[in-house]
C-alpha cells in the first residue's frame, strides 16, 4: 500500500507540465510522507529547489527515488535541521502531535519564515491538543505552537491521491484556498499554490482558513476557483 501510494504521487508528477518559474525558490520539507513528497514533487516538477527530510530516512529516500529519473537529481535529502535552514518557505507535513517537538527541534529556525501548513489535528491520532485545536482552528493553533514563523495555511482538506491525480489539469484547474495574517507570505503562498498545479484562492486571515479545515463543506472536493469561492462565501 504503502508503495501504491508513492507511486501515485510520482505519476503526477511526471504527467505534470512543467509551470515557468521566473525566480526559483528554496523549500524545505519536513515530513516527506504522501502530502509531503506528493506537494514537493510538485514543487520539484515546477523548477524550484526542494530538500526532502523525515525522521525516517526510508521515508526520504521513497519520496526522491518517487520522482522518477529526470527528477530526481534535482531534489535534496537532508536533516529535519538542514530542510528547516535550506527554505525560505518550508512545508511541514506531519501528525499534529508531532509539532511540538518539531517547534522544539528547530523551532528557532523557523522564525520569519514562511511555512506551508497542512496539518490537521484528528483527535483518534493526536489525542486532546487536537481537541483544542480544532476549537480554535488548525491554523490559530499551529501558528501558536511555532511563534515568529509566517504561516500559510493551504494543501489541507484535501488527501494526497486527490491532488496528485489533478494538479495541473486542464484548465479550469482545481483551486486550493490560501490563508496567511502576513502579507507578503500570503504572496508566496499563492504562488507555491499555484506552482504546485493549482489554482489558488485567497481565502483572508488565518482566523478565515477555520472554515476550510478538515470535515468542512468543502472538504475534498474538486472545485474550480469560482465554486470555491462561492462555497467559502468569498468575493
Amino acid at each position: 500500500m504503502r508503495r501504491r501510494s508513492f507511486l501515485i504521487a510520482a505519476a503526477a508528477v511526471a504527467v505534470a507540465p512543467a509551470f515557468a518559474q521566473a525566480k526559483p525558490m528554496k523549500i524545505g520539507v519536513i515530513g516527506s510522507g504522501r502530502i509531503g513528497s506528493t506537494i514537493g514533487g510538485l514543487w520539484v516538477k515546477a523548477g524550484h529547489e526542494v530538500m526532502f527530510s523525515d525522521r525516517d530516512p526510508e521515508q526520504v529516500k521513497r519520496a526522491i527515488d518517487g520522482l522518477g529519473p529526470e527528477l530526481k537529481p534535482k531534489a535534496r535529502a537532508g536533516s529535519v535541521h538542514e530542510a528547516a535552514s535550506f527554505g525560505d518557505a518550508v512545508l511541514i507535513a506531519v501528525p499534529y502531535a508531532a509539532l511540538p517537538a518539531i517547534r522544539d527541534e528547530v523551532g528557532s529556525r523557523l522564525r520569519g519564515k514562511v511555512i506551508i501548513d497542512p496539518n490537521n489535528p484528528v483527535p483518534s491520532r493526536d489525542g486532546e491538543m487536537a481537541l483544542a485545536a480544532r476549537e480554535k482552528g488548525a491554523a490559530i493553533s499551529t501558528a501558536a505552537l511555532l511563534p515568529g514563523a509566517k504561516i500559510v495555511r493551504s494543501f489541507n482538506s484535501w488527501g494526497y491521491a486527490t491532488m496528485a491525480r489533478e494538479a495541473n489539469r486542464t484548465a479550469p484547474r482545481m483551486a486550493l484556498p490560501v490563508a496567511a495574517d502576513d502579507p507578503e507570505a500570503l504572496k508566496i503562498g499563492m504562488q507555491l499554490v499555484s506552482d504546485a498545479g493549482f489554482d489558488p484562492v485567497n481565502a483572508g486571515s488565518l482566523a478565515s482558513s477555520k472554515a476550510y479545515d478538515l470535515g468542512s463543506s468543502v472538504s475534498g472536493r474538486v472545485l474550480t476557483a469560482e465554486e470555491l469561492r462561492k462555497a467559502l462565501s468569498l468575493k
